[in-house]
């Protein structure tokens, strides 16, 4: 490449405000902008230019497929179309970063080929304390959810969260509301699961002097307590269908009544709504209204379990390991033993298993150190090899007796209702499911959908 190319190369991508880089098929940064060298410590190009990208961004000696990550560099430039991939990368202080990079197939100026890399950071803040639990890990699962969760948070339309019980729901919930506009207001949460049906409407809605036996005061309900931020409906599928009409007008209208009360009162309120069990089938079923589905469901995410994100098992343990310790007054630590053991365990009730499992070999152990033993796993399930059968999520089965839906499954469903209704036509669909028009195309692909 001629000085003058470089420089009409430079002065294009410095006009981006976000960090871009241009890398050869040998993984030499060819031209770097001002953001990436900011973003890096790098002050100088020529500390930049002719170094290989895995050394700036990763601190690392080799590619980063070898170190088993998906490699924007080699899918670009073998399938020549654009691919997002989820890492994490180090400043020049060695201090991580999560990333979302989208690579985009370029043509040099001597018709070499070359990959432009534009560079995302994802949100500071996707450590949310909850109790005992955070959303820590840096799989590519965990941070393409923790990506969507953060572009639809600065929406305000219903999202429905779909994953296997304990994989952390509540904090997806509470990110959203946290990266949101109402998040200076109330986050209000609901577990239907664990509400009987002739509390609901009080619950939700609040009810006045008198409206039922035994009732002696006003109360407010949820919706209204929520004015202003961000109501959550865990375990959507339990709500009784006796409740969902009038829940369904009141996110229409932002208007309601308490429970034994005359006057209609009004609530700003975010809905967001979490679910392990199949509501498509349920609305096929006739036990969840059709037209609340779509109401909440404008934009599904769907959250990685434990076992699809093992990588992230060893911090999260540990994490969980200093709350139980600081919580006890104890000083327990995981033997190299008992980490490779709880990598290999499958997790059928994901985080909040592993915080169990953690709670209990806290009180069994003996001298300090968790052992195998201590764990209580000698007769669990370890890891399924590569291609072997993945283990299907806790769902319902529909009355209608149909077969339970896995979450790919749901998702594909979910895809294909987004295109039914939007004629077939990919940024709606994208903008729904709150991910690019590049990532929704890999769906389609993968899923065999048109």
């Amino acid at each position: 490449m001629t000085p003058k190319d470089h420089l009409m190369l430079q002065s294009l991508i410095n006009a981006l405000d976000h960090p871009f880089v241009l890398i050869d098929s040998g993984y030499r940064i060819v031209v770097a902008n001002w953001a990436y060298r900011e973003a890096y410590g790098e002050e100088e190009t020529e500390r930049v230019v002719g170094r290989h990208c895995y050394e700036v961004s990763h601190h690392a000696d080799r590619p980063c497929h070898l170190n088993g990550e998906d490699c924007p560099l080699q899918h670009v430039l073998q399938e020549q179309e654009a691919h997002t991939v989820f890492h994490t990368h180090y400043d020049f202080h060695g201090q991580p970063e999560h990333v979302r990079i989208t690579g985009h197939p370029v043509q040099g100026p001597q018709g070499e080929p070359l990959l432009g890399e534009s560079i995302s950071r994802l949100s500071a803040g996707l450590e949310i304390d909850c109790e005992e639990m955070q959303l820590i890990g840096d799989s590519p699962a965990l941070l393409e959810a923790v990506d969507q969760l953060r572009r639809v948070a600065h929406s305000d339309v219903g999202v429905l969260l779909i994953g296997e019980s304990g994989v952390g729901k509540d904090l997806a919930a509470r990110y959203v509301h946290g990266e949101s506009a109402r998040r200076g207001g109330a986050f209000q949460v609901v577990d239907c699961s664990t509400i009987s049906a002739d509390l609901f409407e009080s619950e939700l809605f609040g009810h006045e002097p008198g409206s039922f036996t035994g009732c002696a005061g006003r109360k407010q309900g949820l919706f209204e307590l929520a004015d202003g931020g961000t109501l959550f409906l865990d375990e959507i599928g339990e709500l009784p269908l006796s409740m969902q009409a009038k829940l369904l007008r009141a996110l229409e209208t932002g208007q309601f009544r308490r429970l034994g009360g005359q006057r209609t009162l009004e609530a700003d309120v975010r809905v967001v709504t979490a679910t392990n069990r199949n509501l498509a089938a349920m609305v096929e079923a006739g036990t969840f209204r059709e037209d609340l589905y779509y109401r909440l469901a404008c934009i599904t995410v769907v959250l990685p379990t434990l076992r699809e994100r093992r990588e992230d098992i060893q911090p999260l343990a540990e994490f969980l390991l200093a709350r139980i310790n600081r919580d006890n007054g104890t000083h327990c630590t995981l033997s190299r033993a008992a980490l490779a053991r709880l990598s290999e365990y499958d997790f059928p009730g994901n985080i909040r298993e592993l915080r169990n499992i953690l709670r209990r070999a806290v009180a069994l152990c003996g001298q300090g150190t968790i052992q195998v033993a201590d764990l209580g796993l000698d007769h669990a399930p370890q890891a399924r090899s590569r291609g072997a059968a993945a283990p299907q999520p806790a769902t319902s089965v529909p009355e209608n007796g149909e077969e339970p839906l896995s979450l790919r499954d749901l998702e594909v469903r979910s895809i294909q209702e987004l295109l039914s209704r939007y004629d077939g036509q990919r940024k709606p669909v994208a903008e729904a499911l709150g991910v690019s028009e590049r990532t929704l195309y890999r769906k389609l692909k993968r899923y065999g959908l048109r």
